[in-house]
């Protein structure tokens, strides 16, 4: 079995991402995670005729004060869904973990190795699994367990004898998967044109607008449109200029 290794680069550039691909899968914690890191990425593939679906460990239930979490949890669903949907992407499939409360272990390995199986990518995507954003800024638990355990799935799903009781249920093992991108990583090393899906990034967010509205007192659109443009204007830098979503990437 093989260690996932990244592929290193001069620290003033970001290679572009891969493009000999057509399935990828794309597994995070909460709703809006996709759409806060990459969403942008996912418009331009789909728009290419690539298949994306997405796999969340949680409904977000836990992430609106104001809002129960049995209340909430069919709220965030629904916006997910449409958010999805407005980005080209019609698969959306939730693990029912627990919001807020999600643990690195067998039991999330086994989940995420499950759904690689099913859905068979070549490229798999998820989010930062470091304990920090970069310097002081704290990553939650969830998104930290989450992130680790689909970079260890991804290895998981190709191997008989982990979890053999997946075979049992008609999943047989996967070993096609080619690369681990983890968006919203501090230290990236290749990138996507962002320009292309940039305009159905701003409104996959805004879609999530029961959460928006909670985070924040600013208009939503002008919320989601600053957060999301000010970041790809940001990896620029380190992509010829082009407005860009950065990824860390792992190969195997």
């Amino acid at each position: 079995m093989t260690e996932p290794k990244i592929q290193t680069v001069a620290p003033d550039q970001l290679l572009p991402m891969p493009e000999d691909w057509q399935r990828a899968l794309a597994v995070v914690a909460h709703p809006d995670d996709l759409e806060y890191g990459c969403s942008a990425a996912i418009a331009g593939w789909t728009d290419g005729g690539r298949e994306v679906a997405y796999v969340l460990a949680t409904r977000g239930e836990a992430g609106i004060d104001t809002l129960e979490p049995a209340k909430c949890a069919p709220v965030r669903e629904r916006e997910q869904r449409a958010s999805a949907a407005v980005v080209g992407v019609d698969t959306v499939e939730f693990l029912d973990h627990k919001d807020g409360v999600v643990e690195y272990g067998t039991a999330l390995r086994r989940d995420v190795a499950a759904a690689i199986r099913r859905h068979r990518p070549e490229l798999v995507i998820t989010l930062n699994h470091r304990d920090t954003w970069g310097g002081v800024a704290w990553n939650t638990p969830d998104h930290v367990a989450v992130g680790r355990a689909t970079l260890d799935a991804a290895a998981d799903a190709g191997n008989r004898w982990i979890f053999p009781e997946l075979i049992e249920q008609g999943l047989e093992p996967w070993n096609g998967v080619r690369w681990v991108a983890v968006a919203g990583s501090s230290s990236p090393t290749h990138a996507v044109d962002a320009t292309p899906g940039i305009e159905r990034a701003v409104l996959s967010l805004l879609e999530h607008r029961t959460y928006v509205e909670a985070l924040t007192d600013e208009n939503p659109e002008t919320y989601c449109r600053s957060f999301l443009i000010g970041n790809v204007q940001a990896a620029a830098e380190r992509f010829g200029g082009t407005p860009a979503v950065p990824f860390e990437l792992f190969s195997r």
